[in-house]
């Protein structure tokens, strides 16, 4: 089947100010694209013209990092506390919750997306607070960031959590002034309980699944990430899609440990190219954690205090992760948050490449997760070691007021700095994290090229970019860190039809509106799976 699409702005990602006049799709591919007298000469006779009534259609987004098969569950079953702005509130939102659900005793509630930063007491819950809902259910609620989560007296019980317990290393335990555990576990003291909710979501994922794809397909996304995945994450995938379940493709990032290396020898039609819609890309690790809740690791301390925030990984551990990713021939990404992981991570991969026998190790493409507070000498070294930063700029917007707090105006105002990446020539891309945040990518290229925060102050202009380098961070960008870049990313004739079409064109509209254009049609591989 061929479709020919015409008569509206067509952004081809090929260079700045290239458009096309029209694009023909056979079979699942481009086929030309370019003048429309000349693409049209090579329809055939059976050929579906789309007409785009001056509507804009360019590259479909491409989902750099995310958590695709824990979002469902998250955003569809669990508590939503986002809207709450004080203690109050989350006891009520937990107990409309439990009372509108009748939840048999016993049985979990979980909650999600508290923000202290936003709560009028200016702190985390507490474990007093959530046994006022119930004592009968086990209560976690997890921090937006999901690096952190406040448990009730029953839940902490659940993972034999006692106040008398030694601390666990790479992690928080708060207690009260008293010694009692106060429910927040921060980092790897969470892990217990953290595992334990996303083990439940998983059992749910066969009729959640199809929630967190079309909520990908409508924000124009076709290339979606699962980071931090296991080998039962990576079984569940593949059995959606031979059921035809998968619309999107999914590149899984398997969570560094002992078992990652194992799921690489069990899947090796899988690594590096897909089944389907599944592959696996790599392994993935979390090196500390996240600056709004102040547990990012810095080389400095936050303002008005003497907290660095929380390191995870020993370095002997992580470079053993490098090393076991040099010798699968396989990339690795590291979520570092705070400049202190930075260094570890640059640190390790400078030490290990040059130990390494593989003849491919300088195109692994290595990439930095989140680089929240990456420096500019940082910057320059992972332009030395061939990395790509993968900048959570939405961060700006939602935290950015918080930053700037937390970091002070030098530091809080280069928070996501990508300005400085595209100088140094890296091919930053960016990512929203969801489930930490809804997967909208106009929204960072806004925010990348904006940077106004929630209250309308405007973070860092330094580091502003324009429009055409903000979407070449959520096209083609995006699709060279999952080594795509011949195949999607740009509308070039031989690469996969992956398109949006869109209400605006982002390169004309005024660029404090880019967040308001709609997505109207998500085409993959040349079949339109959404539609407004």
């Amino acid at each position: 089947m061929e479709t020919l699409y015409f008569n509206g702005d067509i952004i081809t990602m090929e260079g700045e100010g290239d458009y096309a006049e029209a694009v023909l799709v056979a079979d699942g591919r481009i086929k030309a694209t370019g003048a429309y007298a000349a693409v049209a000469a090579q329809k055939g006779a059976d050929c579906q013209l789309v007409d785009l009534q001056g509507k804009t259609l360019m590259p479909s987004f491409i989902d750099a990092h995310s958590h695709a098969a824990s979002m469902a569950p998250m955003f569809a079953d669990l508590c939503d506390l986002s809207a709450c702005s004080s203690f109050d509130d989350i006891v009520a939102a937990l107990t409309t919750y439990k009372d509108a659900r009748q939840v048999p005793a016993g049985q979990a509630i979980v909650g999600y997306n508290y923000d202290e930063n936003f709560l009028a007491e200016q702190a985390a819950p507490h474990r007093d607070l959530l046994d006022q809902v119930s004592t009968e259910h086990p209560i976690t609620i997890m921090h937006v960031s999901v690096h952190m989560v406040v448990a009730n007296s029953m839940a902490l019980a659940s993972v034999n959590y006692t106040d008398d317990m030694a601390d666990i290393p790479g992690g928080e335990i708060g207690r009260y002034e008293d010694g009692r555990l106060n429910g927040y576990l921060a980092e790897a003291a969470s892990y217990a309980l953290i595992g334990g909710i996303f083990g439940i979501m998983q059992q749910k994922m066969a009729q959640l699944w199809p929630v967190a794809q079309q909520m990908y397909l409508s924000n124009g996304i076709t290339t979606v990430q699962d980071g931090g995945s296991d080998d039962g994450v990576v079984k569940m995938l593949l059995a959606f899609d031979q059921a035809g379940m998968v619309k999107t493709d999914v590149v899984a990032y398997e969570s560094c440990g002992a078992k990652a290396h194992d799921t690489m020898v069990a899947y090796p039609e899988l690594c590096g190219k897909y089944k389907g819609h599944v592959k696996i890309g790599g392994y993935k690790i979390v090196l500390d954690g996240a600056p709004q809740a102040r547990t990012a690791w810095m080389t400095q301390p936050y303002e008005g205090g003497e907290e660095y925030g929380v390191p995870i990984v020993k370095t002997e551990d992580l470079e053993q992760y490098v090393k076991q990713a040099l010798d699968d021939n396989m990339q690795i990404l590291a979520h570092c948050n705070g400049d202190a992981a930075g260094d570890q991570y640059l640190g390790t991969i400078e030490k290990m490449l040059p130990l390494s026998d593989n003849p491919n190790k300088e195109n692994l493409r290595f990439t930095m997760i989140h680089c929240q507070t990456a420096r500019k000498d940082q910057i320059e070294k992972m332009a030395q070691l061939k990395m790509i930063p993968s900048i959570f700029v939405a961060h700006v917007n939602y935290w950015g007021d918080v930053h700037m707090k937390n970091f002070g105006p030098v530091r809080g105002s280069r928070v996501s700095p990508v300005k400085d990446a595209l100088e140094a020539g890296l091919k930053y891309n960016f990512h929203t994290d969801t489930p930490v945040v809804r997967p909208d990518m106009l929204h960072s290229v806004w925010t990348a090229v904006n940077r106004i925060s929630r209250s309308g102050a405007v973070i860092g202009t330094e580091q502003r970019i324009g429009v055409y380098d903000a979407l070449k961070g959520v096209t083609i960008n995006a699709a060279y860190a999952y080594f795509e870049e011949n195949e999607k990313g740009s509308i070039k004739a031989g690469k996969r039809a992956d398109l949006v079409i869109l209400s605006d064109n982002p390169l004309k509209v005024d660029p404090m509106t880019i967040k308001d254009i709609k997505v109207l049609e998500t085409i993959k591989d040349g079949q339109t799976v959404y539609k407004a």
